[in-house]
């Protein structure tokens, strides 16, 4: 069941065609992100990702803030060189660990930003480093190029993007080669294919990684009422999961997994295994070993153009399944 291994981007860096997001793993603020933490499982989870080679793990410094990086450091200790550690900065946190909610990509934001990530992670240097969103007041020629130098001081190994268009990715490419960009992306989510973004990612040679690939856990088919989530869960205040998309995502959902079932797989599997059948690398988030192993599993799973076809004729491309942030943050992504 060992991954296999892919080229993100042109710029070197190899890694699984399958990552770990460990946002879940730990609280956010007063949220909880999917449901409640065990940090001895979410270590273990971490622990089993590498025994099966997923060795990629995806984190930032907004989860917590800061306590996902820290619980990845107690995770990798003594092991660091053997994973790929990807994080990100952008969004602001005070010096007294209060996010302001606002986006900050001046240069020395940046610099701040990568000392705090490199102490709060245990490591003298980070793998994939991505600006979190776009400071839309601030050229992104300017904090790439502060990500560049960066580079330069050996404490980050490749550049990366995250919600970003295809006029900002050409503008960062031409300051630093950008080895990827992370954007969500699902059966429910298609808005960097529709936008043009993937188009351009692979004319420039730049990877791509999908984020929440199960649809924030929808495509999972593991919620079939509001009430299957917690109190505190973030998801209750993303439209998505509101009454007038609910209901309609629920039927999508039980069509994907009548095709999974006739495969002898899980909906779950099937999202990934297309994710993945189109050169994407997804990093689905989970906290347990379980899950992380059906994940995996995933990666192996091989789909005909057929089975392509029938997946997007359920949920073709333009289908409105509803944001996945609220207008703030939908308000922060760069298309």
């Amino acid at each position: 069941m060992k991954l296999n291994q892919v080229k993100l981007g042109n710029q070197g860096l190899i890694i699984p065609n399958i990552g770990l997001g460990c946002m879940g793993m730990t609280s956010f603020g007063d949220a909880d992100t999917y449901g409640k933490h065990d940090e001895k499982e979410a270590i273990a989870t971490i622990h089993r990702s590498l025994e099966l080679g997923g060795n990629f793990l995806d984190t930032a410094d907004l989860y917590g803030p800061f306590t996902n990086e820290r619980l990845i450091a107690k995770a990798i200790e003594g092991n660091r060189n053997e994973y790929i550690i990807a994080t990100k900065f952008g969004w602001e946190i005070d010096d007294s660990e209060q996010i302001t909610w606002k986006i900050n990509g001046q240069k020395d934001y940046v610099k701040k930003s990568v000392e705090r990530s490199l102490k709060n992670l245990k490591t003298d240097y980070i793998d994939l480093y991505y600006m979190h969103r776009l400071d839309k007041n601030v050229p992104v020629e300017e904090t790439v190029g502060a990500m560049s130098d960066l580079v330069k001081e050996g404490k980050i190994g490749y550049i990366g993007l995250s919600e970003v268009s295809s006029e900002t990715v050409k503008k960062a490419h031409s300051i630093h080669p950008i080895t990827a960009v992370q954007s969500e992306y699902s059966l429910f989510e298609r808005t960097v294919e529709e936008k043009g973004v993937i188009k351009t990612l692979n004319e420039l040679g730049i990877g791509f990684v999908a984020y929440s690939p199960l649809g924030r856990g929808f495509l999972s088919g593991q919620i079939r009422s509001i009430d299957d989530l917690a109190e505190n869960d973030f998801r209750r205040a993303i439209p998505r999961f509101q009454e007038e998309h609910f209901y309609k995502n629920i039927e999508l959902v039980e069509a994907i997994e009548n095709m999974a079932k006739e495969k002898g797989i899980t909906s779950s599997q099937l999202a990934l295994a297309w994710i993945i059948s189109k050169g994407i690398v997804p990093i689905p988030g989970t906290k347990r070993r379980t899950y992380l192993e059906q994940n995996i599993e995933a990666s192996k799973i091989v789909l005909s153009e057929a089975d392509v076809q029938k997946l997007e004729s359920i949920v073709p491309l333009g289908t409105d399944t509803g944001a996945t942030y609220d207008e703030f943050g939908m308000g922060l992504l760069d298309y």
